[in-house]
């Protein structure tokens, strides 16, 4: 059964709107990349199974492998480290308003790679993005100095956002040599906690991990819902509707996290909370309307 592309774009923002809060379970209990090869290794797991029990190829050759490996590098790999990285250094809304330049910059690489120009509802959509997520997190940015760990973290999140649109060209490519989501997850995420298990090794951490039942019921959820459910969403929206404004969806995620964090937290909603909310969901709008 063919899903809507609507609600692709709703169940990928509402899984990854509720993993934020998954992640904090995971930091300071173990190594960011432990974290993120465990999760991702967990996520291939599945995923190959679940291609072995459907009948879908997973033999392709060298030259295949290698755009697979990339792909789990830049998606599955270093976007996920940075923004574990980041969270160590940063307040939720910096993250948040990094993620809000998705589109604008998925356009950017889009062109880039391919020559395609991005349209003027994305650009627009975009810029509404940014300007709404500013706004909803305005007063926790007032609050924020240029300390030595603001600026490491904002470039952490910076290489997270430039890392998953390079791995959306990479998607891409793949979709264009016949392979489906499936097959590109299932390789990709492997191929991706090879190297953050890699990284874990480099930085002399090392992979050790917390047996607690909150850091495994987060690794779990996040293995199952936040990679695999979430990405087979997102990779279908990106088939369909390209990588700029897919990437509307990290400009709704956080939105989510918010309205979640009002219920569980009780982050405290303001003026400029709701009119920030009111124009990201105007960018959405005129990013998803059929052009």
């Amino acid at each position: 059964m063919k899903v809507s592309t609507p609600r692709l774009f709703a169940v990928a923002t509402a899984i990854w709107g509720t993993t934020w809060i998954a992640i904090t379970f995971q930091l300071g209990r173990a190594p960011p990349e432990a974290s993120v090869a465990l999760r991702f290794a967990i996520a291939a797991a599945l995923l190959l199974g679940w291609c072995r029990l459907r009948g879908i190829p997973l033999r392709f050759p060298p030259r295949v492998h290698a755009q697979l490996a990339l792909l789990g590098v830049f998606m599955f790999c270093l976007s996920y480290l940075a923004v574990y990285r980041a969270e160590t250094h940063l307040v939720s809304g910096l993250v948040a308003l990094g993620y809000s330049a998705s589109p604008l910059v998925n356009a950017a690489i889009s062109r880039a790679a391919f020559g395609t120009r991005p349209t003027r509802g994305v650009v627009v959509g975009g810029l509404l993005g940014v300007a709404g997520i500013l706004l909803v997190f305005w007063p926790e940015l007032r609050r924020v100095r240029a300390e030595a760990g603001v600026v490491a973290g904002l470039l952490l999140v910076a290489g997270a956002v430039l890392a998953s649109g390079v791995g959306n060209v990479f998607a891409a490519r793949l979709e264009r040599m016949g392979l489906d989501v499936w097959q590109k997850m299932a390789w990709g995420m492997a191929w991706g906690s090879a190297g953050s298990a890699l990284a874990a090794v480099a930085t002399g951490e090392g992979l050790h991990f917390s047996f607690v039942p909150s850091y495994l019921a987060s690794l779990l959820y996040l293995a199952v819902f936040g990679s695999i459910l979430a990405f087979a969403a997102f990779l279908t929206l990106l088939e369909r509707v390209g990588a700029a404004r897919a990437g509307y969806v990290g400009v709704m995620t956080p939105v989510v996290a918010l309205a979640i964090s009002g219920l569980v937290e009780g982050f405290p909603w303001g003026a400029t909370t709701v009119a920030g909310i009111g124009v990201v969901v105007a960018g959405n709008l005129v990013v998803l309307r059929v052009q």
